[in-house]
């Protein structure tokens, strides 16, 4: 296997004829039907990963608009009812004079989920077409993208406790809006497309160019 910066080739475990269980890991010659620790189906590539990818890509896309559009938190008094969008909600805390708070919903709920779809989107268009980006960076974008995921549900954690602690009957209350149906929804869709998503053929990108050349 290539070792940093001494350029050499890597040989992959698809060129050894070699496959790896996606279950339990163990390791079987290519051409073996079913794992025999686990009994799970091997296959050395998922034929239909990147219909997957696109088709979670896009029910999260579409959920992420209303989850936007919607109020995420509603505010009810005895004299007034107030509804706030993600957006909203962030400049009030500003107002408030919270602005680490606003900044961290801002980043979690806006610039993370549309760093995901823009990342999601350039893995699954990188694997079929040339890139200037090397394929270790392409690698490290698709950990990123698994690894901040899980982040993304800080704005509807929020909602959560502060529904659960201000709830004074007809005094006040705070209530999670219908963007939070969304929003959660649109997170799970686009984490279930990083993870639809198979990384080997970013390595499979460089075998094929190497045989175009070849």
């Amino acid at each position: 296997m290539e070792l940093a910066g001494q350029g050499l080739d890597i040989v992959s475990a698809h060129d050894l004829g070699v496959v790896a269980c996606t279950r339990c890991t163990q390791v079987w010659p290519v051409g073996t039907p079913a794992c025999g620790r686990c009994g799970k189906k091997i296959v050395s590539r998922e034929v239909k990963s990147m219909q997957r990818v696109w088709a979670l890509w896009l029910v999260g896309l579409m959920c992420y608009v209303p989850a936007n559009v919607y109020p995420m938190l509603q505010t009810r008094t005895l004299v007034f009812t107030q509804e706030n969008t993600i957006v909203d909600g962030a400049i009030e805390l500003m107002h408030h004079g919270s602005f680490a708070v606003a900044f961290i919903i801002l980043f979690a709920s806006v610039v993370i989920p549309v760093g995901k779809f823009m990342a999601i989107a350039f893995l699954a268009l990188s694997v079929n077409r040339a890139s200037n980006v090397t394929k270790h960076q392409r690698q490290f974008v698709y950990e990123m993208v698994e690894y901040i995921g899980r982040w993304s549900m800080i704005d509807i954690f929020v909602v959560a406790i502060m529904s659960s602690l201000v709830q004074l009957n007809t005094i006040a209350s705070i209530n999670p809006g219908r963007a939070s149906l969304f929003f959660a929804l649109s997170v799970i869709f686009t984490m279930l497309s990083a993870q639809a998503f198979d990384s080997r053929m970013i390595w499979d990108v460089q075998a094929k160019q190497k045989a175009i050349k070849t």
